[in-house]
Protein backbone atom coordinates (compact mmCIF):
# COMPACT_ATOMS: atom_id res chain seq x y z
CA UNK A 1 0.00 0.00 0.00
CA UNK A 2 1.35 3.81 -1.09
CA UNK A 3 2.31 5.79 2.00
CA UNK A 4 3.87 9.45 2.12
CA UNK A 5 7.58 8.71 2.90
CA UNK A 6 7.07 11.35 6.11
CA UNK A 7 4.51 8.66 7.35
CA UNK A 8 6.61 6.25 6.60
CA UNK A 9 9.56 7.60 8.46
CA UNK A 10 7.51 9.16 11.16
CA UNK A 11 6.02 6.02 11.95
CA UNK A 12 9.91 4.03 11.86
CA UNK A 13 10.83 6.73 14.27
CA UNK A 14 8.19 5.65 16.58
CA UNK A 15 9.10 1.81 16.30
CA UNK A 16 9.48 0.73 19.71
CA UNK A 17 11.60 -2.57 18.62
CA UNK A 18 14.56 0.00 17.37
CA UNK A 19 17.53 0.35 19.59
CA UNK A 20 17.12 3.83 20.74
CA UNK A 21 16.54 3.13 23.92
CA UNK A 22 16.08 6.23 25.09
CA UNK A 23 14.16 7.97 23.29
CA UNK A 24 11.59 4.50 23.23
CA UNK A 25 11.44 4.97 26.91
CA UNK A 26 10.50 8.18 26.62
CA UNK A 27 8.14 7.80 23.93
CA UNK A 28 6.62 5.32 25.90
CA UNK A 29 6.29 7.32 29.34
CA UNK A 30 4.49 9.90 26.58
CA UNK A 31 2.02 7.54 25.63
CA UNK A 32 1.46 5.98 29.66
CA UNK A 33 0.61 9.92 30.62
CA UNK A 34 -1.69 10.71 27.81
CA UNK A 35 -3.22 7.38 28.41
CA UNK A 36 -3.66 7.79 32.32
CA UNK A 37 -4.95 11.42 31.39
CA UNK A 38 -7.54 10.23 29.08
CA UNK A 39 -8.64 7.63 31.69
CA UNK A 40 -9.25 9.64 35.10
CA UNK A 41 -11.45 12.43 32.67
CA UNK A 42 -13.65 9.40 31.62
CA UNK A 43 -13.69 8.12 34.99
CA UNK A 44 -14.52 11.39 36.67
CA UNK A 45 -17.00 12.70 34.38
CA UNK A 46 -18.37 9.29 34.22
CA UNK A 47 -18.73 9.29 38.28
CA UNK A 48 -20.44 12.81 37.90
CA UNK A 49 -22.73 11.51 35.26
CA UNK A 50 -24.11 8.86 37.71
CA UNK A 51 -24.08 11.12 40.61
CA UNK A 52 -26.40 13.51 38.47
CA UNK A 53 -28.58 10.55 37.09
CA UNK A 54 -29.06 8.99 40.81
CA UNK A 55 -30.06 12.10 42.19
CA UNK A 56 -32.95 12.85 39.38
CA UNK A 57 -33.96 9.82 39.70
CA UNK A 58 -34.84 10.17 43.48
CA UNK A 59 -36.05 13.63 42.62
CA UNK A 60 -38.51 12.44 39.83
CA UNK A 61 -39.84 10.10 42.35
CA UNK A 62 -41.40 11.99 44.23
CA UNK A 63 -41.54 15.35 42.68
CA UNK A 64 -44.53 16.03 39.77
CA UNK A 65 -43.13 16.69 36.07
CA UNK A 66 -45.21 19.77 36.01
CA UNK A 67 -47.40 22.04 38.51
CA UNK A 68 -49.70 24.48 37.50
CA UNK A 69 -50.95 26.87 39.90
CA UNK A 70 -52.40 30.71 40.28
CA UNK A 71 -50.37 33.49 40.70
CA UNK A 72 -50.98 33.84 44.57
CA UNK A 73 -54.24 32.11 44.90
CA UNK A 74 -55.90 28.78 45.24
CA UNK A 75 -57.83 27.55 42.66
CA UNK A 76 -61.17 27.51 42.87
CA UNK A 77 -62.79 25.90 39.55
CA UNK A 78 -60.16 23.08 39.30
CA UNK A 79 -62.15 19.65 37.76
CA UNK A 80 -61.99 22.04 34.47
CA UNK A 81 -58.84 22.98 34.40
CA UNK A 82 -57.71 19.56 35.72
CA UNK A 83 -59.46 17.70 33.18
CA UNK A 84 -57.89 19.87 30.38
CA UNK A 85 -54.63 19.52 31.15
CA UNK A 86 -55.23 15.82 31.36
CA UNK A 87 -56.28 16.10 27.58
CA UNK A 88 -52.76 17.11 26.46
CA UNK A 89 -51.22 14.69 24.18
CA UNK A 90 -47.95 14.23 26.21
CA UNK A 91 -50.03 14.21 29.85
CA UNK A 92 -50.01 10.79 31.36
CA UNK A 93 -52.33 11.69 33.90
CA UNK A 94 -53.07 15.12 36.09
CA UNK A 95 -54.13 15.53 40.91
CA UNK A 96 -54.93 18.32 42.18
CA UNK A 97 -52.91 19.25 45.39
CA UNK A 98 -52.78 21.29 48.71
CA UNK A 99 -49.87 22.61 49.93
CA UNK A 100 -49.33 24.52 53.43
CA UNK A 101 -46.51 25.27 55.71
CA UNK A 102 -46.21 24.39 59.54
CA UNK A 103 -43.93 22.82 62.24
CA UNK A 104 -44.31 19.66 63.45
CA UNK A 105 -43.87 18.88 67.48
CA UNK A 106 -43.28 15.79 69.50
CA UNK A 107 -41.99 16.36 72.77
CA UNK A 108 -39.24 19.16 72.98
CA UNK A 109 -38.10 18.20 69.27
CA UNK A 110 -39.94 20.90 66.47
CA UNK A 111 -39.34 20.79 62.91
CA UNK A 112 -40.01 23.19 59.65
CA UNK A 113 -42.11 21.43 57.39
CA UNK A 114 -44.07 21.07 53.78
CA UNK A 115 -47.25 19.31 54.15
CA UNK A 116 -48.76 18.01 50.92
CA UNK A 117 -52.19 17.29 50.72
CA UNK A 118 -52.58 14.72 47.87
CA UNK A 119 -55.32 12.40 46.75
CA UNK A 120 -54.75 8.53 47.43
CA UNK A 121 -56.65 7.62 44.53
CA UNK A 122 -54.44 9.25 41.93
CA UNK A 123 -51.42 9.47 43.46
CA UNK A 124 -49.68 6.40 41.73
CA UNK A 125 -50.71 7.61 38.42
CA UNK A 126 -49.36 11.20 38.88
CA UNK A 127 -45.96 10.39 41.04
CA UNK A 128 -44.81 6.54 42.54
CA UNK A 129 -44.78 7.60 46.20
CA UNK A 130 -45.84 3.96 47.11
CA UNK A 131 -42.27 2.96 45.64
CA UNK A 132 -40.48 5.03 48.24
CA UNK A 133 -41.99 3.97 50.98
CA UNK A 134 -39.74 2.27 54.13
CA UNK A 135 -43.08 0.80 56.07
CA UNK A 136 -47.00 2.01 56.29
CA UNK A 137 -48.92 2.33 53.22
CA UNK A 138 -50.39 4.89 50.76
CA UNK A 139 -53.73 3.54 51.67
CA UNK A 140 -53.66 4.88 55.05
CA UNK A 141 -54.34 7.88 54.44
CA UNK A 142 -58.25 7.44 53.83
CA UNK A 143 -60.38 10.95 54.26
CA UNK A 144 -60.94 11.86 57.95
CA UNK A 145 -58.31 9.88 59.08
CA UNK A 146 -55.98 12.69 60.11
CA UNK A 147 -52.96 9.98 59.03
CA UNK A 148 -49.46 11.75 57.44
CA UNK A 149 -46.42 10.22 56.05
CA UNK A 150 -42.92 11.67 56.90
CA UNK A 151 -39.77 11.39 55.56
CA UNK A 152 -37.43 9.16 57.26
CA UNK A 153 -34.83 12.08 58.18
CA UNK A 154 -37.59 14.13 59.32
CA UNK A 155 -38.87 11.19 61.07
CA UNK A 156 -35.91 10.28 63.14
CA UNK A 157 -35.54 14.01 63.84
CA UNK A 158 -39.19 13.91 65.93
CA UNK A 159 -38.16 10.69 66.95
CA UNK A 160 -41.31 8.81 65.51
CA UNK A 161 -42.47 5.89 64.08
CA UNK A 162 -45.38 4.94 62.47
CA UNK A 163 -48.41 4.81 64.83
CA UNK A 164 -46.75 7.60 66.92
CA UNK A 165 -48.80 10.93 66.65
CA UNK A 166 -47.49 14.30 66.47
CA UNK A 167 -48.69 17.53 66.56
CA UNK A 168 -48.86 20.06 63.65
CA UNK A 169 -49.16 24.01 64.17
CA UNK A 170 -50.22 25.71 61.87
CA UNK A 171 -48.91 29.70 61.35
CA UNK A 172 -51.77 31.19 62.00
CA UNK A 173 -53.89 31.55 65.39
CA UNK A 174 -57.40 31.35 66.62
CA UNK A 175 -59.03 34.03 68.49
CA UNK A 176 -60.95 32.81 72.00
CA UNK A 177 -61.99 33.60 75.34
CA UNK A 178 -58.78 32.38 76.53
CA UNK A 179 -56.87 34.32 74.44
CA UNK A 180 -54.70 34.19 71.09
CA UNK A 181 -53.45 31.04 70.21
CA UNK A 182 -51.83 29.08 67.34
CA UNK A 183 -53.95 26.31 65.56
CA UNK A 184 -52.79 23.20 66.20
CA UNK A 185 -53.95 20.16 64.83
CA UNK A 186 -53.06 16.31 65.78
CA UNK A 187 -51.75 13.67 63.20
CA UNK A 188 -51.11 9.90 63.00
CA UNK A 189 -47.85 8.59 61.13
CA UNK A 190 -49.06 6.02 58.99
CA UNK A 191 -45.79 5.78 56.86
CA UNK A 192 -42.49 6.80 56.39
CA UNK A 193 -40.96 7.49 52.98
CA UNK A 194 -37.06 7.24 51.94
CA UNK A 195 -35.86 9.46 48.62
CA UNK A 196 -32.16 9.80 49.96
CA UNK A 197 -32.48 13.65 48.65
CA UNK A 198 -33.74 16.70 50.41
CA UNK A 199 -36.88 15.74 50.45
CA UNK A 200 -36.75 13.00 53.53
CA UNK A 201 -36.05 16.20 56.11
CA UNK A 202 -39.45 18.29 55.01
CA UNK A 203 -41.99 17.24 53.59
CA UNK A 204 -44.91 15.34 54.84
CA UNK A 205 -48.01 13.83 52.94
CA UNK A 206 -51.28 13.67 53.80
CA UNK A 207 -54.98 13.10 52.39
CA UNK A 208 -55.86 16.16 50.15
CA UNK A 209 -59.12 16.54 51.95
CA UNK A 210 -58.31 16.56 55.40
CA UNK A 211 -55.35 19.35 54.19
CA UNK A 212 -58.57 21.05 52.67
CA UNK A 213 -60.01 21.11 55.84
CA UNK A 214 -56.33 22.11 58.14
CA UNK A 215 -55.34 24.88 55.90
CA UNK A 216 -59.08 26.26 54.97
CA UNK A 217 -58.96 26.20 51.68
CA UNK A 218 -62.41 26.76 50.58
CA UNK A 219 -62.62 24.00 48.19
CA UNK A 220 -59.63 25.26 46.43
CA UNK A 221 -56.79 23.42 45.92
CA UNK A 222 -53.14 24.90 45.43
CA UNK A 223 -52.80 23.70 42.04
CA UNK A 224 -52.41 20.87 39.61
CA UNK A 225 -49.51 18.53 39.41
CA UNK A 226 -48.70 16.17 36.09
CA UNK A 227 -47.22 13.47 34.95
CA UNK A 228 -45.61 12.97 31.81
CA UNK A 229 -44.92 10.87 28.74
CA UNK A 230 -41.58 12.18 28.36
CA UNK A 231 -40.30 13.96 31.58
CA UNK A 232 -37.09 14.77 30.27
CA UNK A 233 -38.98 17.34 27.89
CA UNK A 234 -41.19 19.16 30.99
CA UNK A 235 -39.55 22.57 29.64
CA UNK A 236 -40.83 22.11 26.27
CA UNK A 237 -44.40 20.62 27.59
CA UNK A 238 -44.61 23.52 30.36
CA UNK A 239 -44.37 26.42 27.63
CA UNK A 240 -46.56 24.91 25.25
CA UNK A 241 -49.02 24.73 28.44
CA UNK A 242 -48.48 28.02 29.77
CA UNK A 243 -49.15 29.43 25.86
CA UNK A 244 -52.85 27.23 25.82
CA UNK A 245 -53.46 28.62 29.06
CA UNK A 246 -52.56 32.04 27.79
CA UNK A 247 -50.59 33.08 30.95
CA UNK A 248 -53.56 32.50 33.42
CA UNK A 249 -51.62 30.07 35.49
CA UNK A 250 -48.36 29.68 37.16
CA UNK A 251 -46.35 26.82 34.99
CA UNK A 252 -43.54 25.20 36.99
CA UNK A 253 -41.88 21.89 35.50
CA UNK A 254 -39.43 20.16 37.53
CA UNK A 255 -36.12 21.39 36.17
CA UNK A 256 -37.05 24.46 37.37
CA UNK A 257 -37.92 23.28 40.90
CA UNK A 258 -34.65 22.28 41.43
CA UNK A 259 -32.85 24.64 39.27
CA UNK A 260 -30.33 25.19 41.50
CA UNK A 261 -28.76 21.71 42.10
CA UNK A 262 -28.86 21.30 38.42
CA UNK A 263 -26.93 24.45 37.74
CA UNK A 264 -24.41 23.66 40.20
CA UNK A 265 -23.68 20.25 38.93
CA UNK A 266 -23.46 21.32 35.40
CA UNK A 267 -20.84 24.20 36.77
CA UNK A 268 -18.83 21.55 39.04
CA UNK A 269 -18.80 19.11 35.73
CA UNK A 270 -17.95 22.31 33.59
CA UNK A 271 -14.92 23.50 36.06
CA UNK A 272 -13.95 19.45 36.72
CA UNK A 273 -13.62 19.08 33.39
CA UNK A 274 -11.09 21.92 32.50
CA UNK A 275 -8.93 20.58 35.45
CA UNK A 276 -8.84 17.35 34.53
CA UNK A 277 -8.13 18.87 30.75
CA UNK A 278 -4.82 21.07 32.03
CA UNK A 279 -3.73 17.71 33.44
CA UNK A 280 -3.80 16.17 30.34
CA UNK A 281 -2.00 19.22 28.96
CA UNK A 282 0.33 18.53 31.28
CA UNK A 283 0.67 14.86 30.46
CA UNK A 284 1.15 15.99 26.80
CA UNK A 285 3.96 18.15 27.20
CA UNK A 286 5.94 15.64 27.88
CA UNK A 287 5.67 14.57 24.19
CA UNK A 288 7.16 17.96 23.19
CA UNK A 289 10.26 16.98 25.10
CA UNK A 290 10.49 13.62 23.50
CA UNK A 291 9.88 15.06 20.18
CA UNK A 292 12.57 17.51 21.30
CA UNK A 293 14.97 15.03 21.85
CA UNK A 294 14.17 13.05 18.90
CA UNK A 295 14.73 16.05 16.37
CA UNK A 296 18.27 16.59 18.44
CA UNK A 297 19.44 12.51 17.78
CA UNK A 298 18.12 13.01 14.55
CA UNK A 299 20.03 15.93 13.15
CA UNK A 300 22.46 13.94 10.79
CA UNK A 301 19.15 12.31 9.17
CA UNK A 302 17.53 15.52 8.55
CA UNK A 303 20.56 16.94 7.07
CA UNK A 304 20.30 13.82 4.45
CA UNK A 305 16.62 14.51 3.81
CA UNK A 306 17.07 18.04 3.31
CA UNK A 307 20.31 17.16 0.98
CA UNK A 308 18.29 14.91 -0.68
CA UNK A 309 15.94 17.55 -1.66
CA UNK A 310 12.86 16.86 1.04
CA UNK A 311 11.31 20.19 2.13
CA UNK A 312 11.33 21.89 5.41
CA UNK A 313 7.06 20.96 4.78
CA UNK A 314 7.89 17.38 4.50
CA UNK A 315 10.45 17.50 7.88
CA UNK A 316 8.01 18.88 9.78
CA UNK A 317 5.35 16.28 8.72
CA UNK A 318 7.98 13.51 9.76
CA UNK A 319 7.66 14.79 13.50
CA UNK A 320 4.24 15.97 13.43
CA UNK A 321 3.16 12.11 12.06
CA UNK A 322 5.26 10.54 15.10
CA UNK A 323 3.64 13.01 17.30
CA UNK A 324 0.28 12.28 16.44
CA UNK A 325 1.39 8.48 16.19
CA UNK A 326 1.93 8.62 19.84
CA UNK A 327 -1.15 11.11 20.64
CA UNK A 328 -3.36 8.18 18.86
CA UNK A 329 -2.40 5.28 20.91
CA UNK A 330 -2.04 6.78 23.99
CA UNK A 331 -5.75 8.16 23.52
CA UNK A 332 -7.10 5.17 22.19
CA UNK A 333 -5.14 3.06 25.57
CA UNK A 334 -6.86 5.83 27.61
CA UNK A 335 -10.28 5.27 25.91
CA UNK A 336 -10.48 1.55 26.72
CA UNK A 337 -8.84 1.67 29.50
CA UNK A 338 -11.13 4.60 31.19
CA UNK A 339 -14.63 2.79 29.73
CA UNK A 340 -13.46 -0.16 31.33
CA UNK A 341 -12.43 1.01 34.66
CA UNK A 342 -16.15 3.82 34.66
CA UNK A 343 -17.94 0.76 33.70
CA UNK A 344 -16.50 -1.16 36.65
CA UNK A 345 -15.65 1.57 39.50
CA UNK A 346 -18.88 0.60 41.10
CA UNK A 347 -18.12 -2.80 41.66
CA UNK A 348 -14.47 -1.79 42.29
CA UNK A 349 -15.12 0.70 44.72
CA UNK A 350 -17.38 -1.46 46.72
CA UNK A 351 -14.77 -4.23 46.53
CA UNK A 352 -11.77 -2.48 48.07
CA UNK A 353 -14.82 -0.96 50.80
CA UNK A 354 -15.38 -4.81 51.46
CA UNK A 355 -11.49 -5.86 51.70
CA UNK A 356 -10.04 -2.96 53.68
CA UNK A 357 -13.59 -2.95 55.68
CA UNK A 358 -13.95 1.18 54.78
CA UNK A 359 -17.12 3.44 53.77
CA UNK A 360 -15.62 5.79 51.59
CA UNK A 361 -19.61 7.27 50.86
CA UNK A 362 -21.51 6.89 54.62
CA UNK A 363 -25.16 6.52 54.51
CA UNK A 364 -25.31 9.20 57.28
CA UNK A 365 -23.27 11.74 55.87
CA UNK A 366 -24.46 11.66 51.77
CA UNK A 367 -27.44 10.99 49.96
CA UNK A 368 -26.03 7.77 47.93
CA UNK A 369 -24.04 5.15 49.94
CA UNK A 370 -22.33 3.68 46.79
CA UNK A 371 -20.69 5.40 43.73
CA UNK A 372 -22.36 5.64 41.14
CA UNK A 373 -21.34 5.75 37.01
CA UNK A 374 -23.40 6.79 34.21
CA UNK A 375 -20.63 6.12 31.01
CA UNK A 376 -21.75 8.50 28.23
CA UNK A 377 -20.17 8.41 24.42
CA UNK A 378 -20.17 12.43 23.95
CA UNK A 379 -18.12 12.63 26.97
CA UNK A 380 -16.01 10.13 25.36
CA UNK A 381 -15.77 11.31 22.07
CA UNK A 382 -15.04 15.06 23.57
CA UNK A 383 -12.22 13.70 25.70
CA UNK A 384 -10.40 11.41 23.01
CA UNK A 385 -11.09 14.09 20.46
CA UNK A 386 -9.42 16.83 23.23
CA UNK A 387 -6.25 14.37 23.46
CA UNK A 388 -5.61 14.30 19.77
CA UNK A 389 -6.13 17.78 19.57
CA UNK A 390 -3.59 18.82 22.33
CA UNK A 391 -0.92 16.21 20.98
CA UNK A 392 -1.10 17.54 17.56
CA UNK A 393 -0.89 21.04 19.20
CA UNK A 394 2.44 19.57 21.49
CA UNK A 395 3.85 18.42 17.77
CA UNK A 396 4.39 21.76 16.24
CA UNK A 397 7.28 23.94 18.15
CA UNK A 398 9.73 20.14 17.48
CA UNK A 399 8.68 20.07 14.09
CA UNK A 400 9.05 23.02 13.52
CA UNK A 401 12.86 23.38 14.78
CA UNK A 402 13.66 20.27 12.98
CA UNK A 403 12.22 22.23 9.55
CA UNK A 404 14.19 24.95 10.58
CA UNK A 405 17.63 22.15 10.70
CA UNK A 406 20.64 23.46 7.82
CA UNK A 407 21.35 20.16 6.26
CA UNK A 408 25.47 21.81 5.91
CA UNK A 409 25.72 22.44 9.32
CA UNK A 410 23.74 19.15 10.31
CA UNK A 411 26.19 17.13 8.09
CA UNK A 412 29.02 18.98 9.49
CA UNK A 413 28.51 18.53 13.37
CA UNK A 414 27.83 14.82 12.69
CA UNK A 415 31.14 14.19 10.79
Amino acid sequence: MFRPFYVFVGARYTNFKRRDYFITFISIVSMIGIALGVMVLITVLSVMNGFTKEIRGRILSITPHVMVSGWGESLQNWPNLCAKLARHQHVEAAGPYIDGQGMLTRGHEVRGVVVKGIDPKAIDAVFPLRNTLKVGSVDALAEGTFNVILGSYLAKQLGVNVGDTITLVIPEVTISMAGIAPRLKRLTVAGIFEVGYIYDSGFAFMNIHDAAKIFKTQGGVSGIQLRLTDPFAAPRIAKELYDDLHGLYNVVDWTLLNSAYFSAVKMEKTMMFFTLIMILAIAVFNLISTLVMVVTDKRADIGVLRALGASARKIMAIFICQGAIIGFIGTILGVIAGVILALNVSDLVAAIERTFRVKFLSADVYFISFLPSDLQAHDVILIGGCAMILSLLATIHPAWRAANVLPAEALRHDA
